[in-house]
């Protein structure tokens, strides 16, 4: 399987049980309807790890363009290998939420809160406050990759036949990781930590035919991906000045 592919399909799973858990905690009629958020960011944490385990081999398993731009700044990854990541992370994300979609269609059908459809796809700010919920963003994601780089005690070279990320620390530590984010940082804007597990969905929430849905929140929806990436270079730059 080559890079690309892992990166699709890994980020593809990761949506799939992300966003399916989301689903099953808030659509009508659901055997998981208003389980609570312990739920959500458990499934999230598996689906984190799942993917890991799927892409990390191949990859590295970054599913994450936050994560890609870390790896590229601190030359983990060259600048071709680290656009083709972000490009396939964007197509698994859009593919896994599609399959959510096809999946509890009938669920969505029966759910009349826009809102709670929409949060299947993407995230939203408990309180809007644009200020800090970039803010919260930002060091949701600079906690994810500062501590991955000493996770992996990461050697920043160019010559490995896997781009160091995700996958080489194993699955488990990333899954605790982003348990505990989610967690703990999670409550202010549902921690999205990842541009594409948001935008991507939010697109294909925009197209695909569900019935009184709500609106694309251009107004929001930068937030989550230049939060992820303002927390990622800020870990990295952090990561490179204290001397690796």
């Amino acid at each position: 399987m080559t890079p690309f592919i892992a990166e699709i399909i890994g980020t593809g799973f990761l949506i799939l049980l992300g966003g399916g858990v989301v689903a099953n905690v808030v659509l009508k009629g659901t055997k998981g309807n208003n389980s609570g958020w312990i739920v959500i960011t458990t499934a999230w944490a598996l689906g984190v790890f799942v993917g890991v385990v799927i892409a990390g081999p191949y990859s590295g398993a970054h599913l994450n363009p936050a994560v890609t731009l870390a790896m590229w700044m601190t030359g983990a990854v060259d600048t071709v290998d680290a656009l083709l990541f972000v490009v396939a992370q964007f197509i698994g994300a859009m593919i896994g939420a599609f399959v959510v979609w096809l999946m509890y269609q009938d669920h969505f059908k029966a759910t009349d809160d826009a809102g709670a459809k929409q949060a299947v796809f993407c995230t939203a700010p408990a309180i809007r406050n644009l200020p800090v919920n970039l803010l919260s963003e930002v060091v949701g994601t600079f906690v994810l990759l500062f501590t991955i780089f000493y996770f992996t005690d990461a050697e920043l070279s160019t010559d490995q036949v896997t781009p160091i990320g995700l996958g080489s620390i194993g699955a488990i530590p990333v899954a605790f990781l982003v348990w505990v984010i989610g967690l703990a940082l999670g409550g202010t804007t549902g921690y999205a930590i990842n541009p594409a597990r948001d935008l991507g969905p939010r697109i294909i929430h925009a197209v695909l035919p569900i019935r009184d849905k709500a609106g694309f929140n251009a107004s929001y929806a930068w937030v989550p991906v230049v939060g992820p990436l303002l927390g990622a270079a800020l870990a990295a730059g952090l990561y490179l000045v204290l001397g690796v």
